[in-house]
């Protein structure tokens, strides 16, 4: 990351700032149990096929990265940027991010021969990456192709090639191809939540991720156009987010929706919520002018890598500083604070809530030190 800070630019989309903010504290929320012994569902990731709110989260953090590729690449092109620099920054960030995601794989130990190499900023920078040369060297036309065609070979892949071992169109968590391929490439690097069988960030799912990413930067193309009024682009953004819910509930009827596998179905349901959320935000905000609520998710928005590793860190030093008991054994200092500022006077499941929300407002201070200084930390 970046040493260098800059001034928040004055012409950014302030809907798309929120929109960031509002997933990346999700992702907090739900990253940040007291315990999770106890959790309300909703705040659960679904335990294979479905999908709950915390489901959403991811698809759309990577759907608001595409966005913001046209946003950002489109204006630094058209005020004289050479595409080759435009690469070479692109080849940066990508590489910085994937190093995080690699860095908070491995804190504190830094196991080499287990450490996991998928994962949330590693998944991000690869889409980051392939999305952002597709936008510089192809039209929206071709974008959106090559958006489908990922779609279909998954699911072409997924249905008709059996992992070795496995049926024709397995879908367990096992014996599906993707789990299969995760499990040979990666070996002991693959992620030990899901018992060494699967990796919900892995090496095919990839493709659906990248698909998301490049809805994305379909509708900040469809954003950046001049020959729309902002009512018909939110129009738009709100027929086309109705039609991809639509496409996603019929082809998971054949094709489940499954965040780990990130499906088709998956794809078209989760874009589909996230570009009627984007045009919600984006009248409200941008066209009424609706702000008043809006700052603590800015605050969040602007700086939501700096928050996503900062919350990360502070979770595990959390548990990795041990506090004694009175029997003499000792307790992460994590428990320590759940138990008696929590649990001394709320239920298993309201406590636990409200030790994340606890930490979300911690942060929200934290970044909103940032934020009076009118920084953004950049990569």
């Amino acid at each position: 990351m970046s040493d260098s800070t800059t001034k928040p630019a004055q012409n950014r989309l302030v809907s798309l700032d929120v929109f960031r903010g509002l997933t990346i504290a999700g992702m907090v929320l739900v990253n940040n149990p007291g315990t999770w012994a106890y959790i309300y569902r909703p705040l659960q990731h679904a335990q294979w096929h479905g999908w709950t709110p915390t489901d959403l989260i991811f698809p759309f953090f990577l759907f608001i990265v595409g966005v913001a590729i046209p946003l950002a690449l489109g204006k630094r092109a058209e005020g004289g940027d050479q595409r080759r620099d435009l690469i070479l920054k692109i080849v940066y960030r990508s590489v910085v991010i994937f190093l995080l995601g690699e860095f908070l794989a491995g804190f504190p130990l830094f196991r080499l021969s287990t450490i996991r190499i998928p994962g949330v900023l590693q998944r991000i920078a690869v889409c980051y990456f392939c999305a952002s040369i597709i936008y510089l060297t192809t039209r929206p036309r071709t974008t959106a192709i090559i958006a489908g065609a990922l779609l279909v070979v998954f699911w072409l892949l997924i249905r008709h090639v059996p992992a070795p071992g496995y049926y024709v169109g397995d879908l367990s968590r096992e014996g599906n191809l993707a789990s299969y391929l995760d499990r040979r490439v990666l070996g002991p690097h693959i992620w030990k939540g899901g018992g060494g069988i699967y990796d919900p960030e892995g090496i095919l799912s990839t493709m659906g991720a990248l698909a998301t990413t490049l809805f994305g930067v379909l509708t900040g193309n469809h954003l950046r156009c001049k020959d729309r009024t902002r009512i018909e682009k939110v129009a738009h953004m709100f027929i086309a987010g109705v039609c991809c819910l639509i496409v996603g509930w019929i082809w998971n009827a054949w094709f489940p929706i499954n965040k780990s596998l990130w499906t088709g179905s998956f794809v078209f349901f989760t874009a589909g919520l996230g570009l009627q959320f984007l045009a919600l935000c984006y009248w409200l905000i941008d066209i009424k002018g609706y702000k008043f609520w809006t700052t603590p998710f800015v605050i969040f928005g602007v700086n939501a890598i700096v928050l996503f590793v900062g919350t990360s860190v502070m979770a595990r030093m959390l548990g990795l500083i041990k506090l004694p008991r009175p029997d003499g054994t000792r307790q992460p200092l994590q428990s320590f604070i759940y138990n008696h500022a929590f649990v001394s006077w709320l239920p298993p499941n309201n406590a636990s809530l409200a030790f994340a929300i606890s930490f979300i407002l911690l942060w929200l201070f934290l970044m909103w030190l940032l934020y009076r200084k009118r920084i953004i930390i950049k990569i």
